[in-house]
């Protein structure tokens, strides 16, 4: 299995695991998509580039704050949340959560997702 094949199943089981996860993807910190289950009508480039930056930023606000590295970023609007976390040295993944979801448990999803991604991409 090719590693892009390994990411997208990485992927798969982490919205099969929460129908809560209505999308996800693994960026770069450049703001480049690597592998995404995003929804048509989505332009990826462009998450991965908001992404990447959000990242970014996250982490100046941490260290300026002195909050300790950064372990998780998320954003919530009135339809859900964006949550996003490091997945290895130099990529991101990121989800689109409801509204509803229980987010201990989808931040728990999320770290294996992202433990597995960098086991893929070390």
């Amino acid at each position: 299995m090719s590693r892009i094949e390994e990411l997208n199943k990485i992927l798969s089981n982490l919205q099969a695991s929460s129908s809560d996860v209505e999308a996800c993807a693994i960026v770069s910190e450049d703001g480049l998509i690597i592998a995404s289950h995003l929804p048509q009508g989505v332009e990826e480039e462009r998450i991965a580039a908001m992404s990447a930056a959000m990242l970014s930023m996250g982490e100046r606000i941490s260290i300026e704050l002195k909050r300790g590295d950064l372990d998780q970023l998320y954003v919530k609007g009135e339809q859900g949340y964006f949550l996003s976390m490091h997945a290895g040295a130099h990529a991101v993944l990121i989800a689109l959560v409801r509204q509803n979801a229980k987010l201990g448990l989808i931040f728990f999803d999320l770290s294996k997702a992202a433990e597995a991604t960098k086991a893929v991409l070390s």
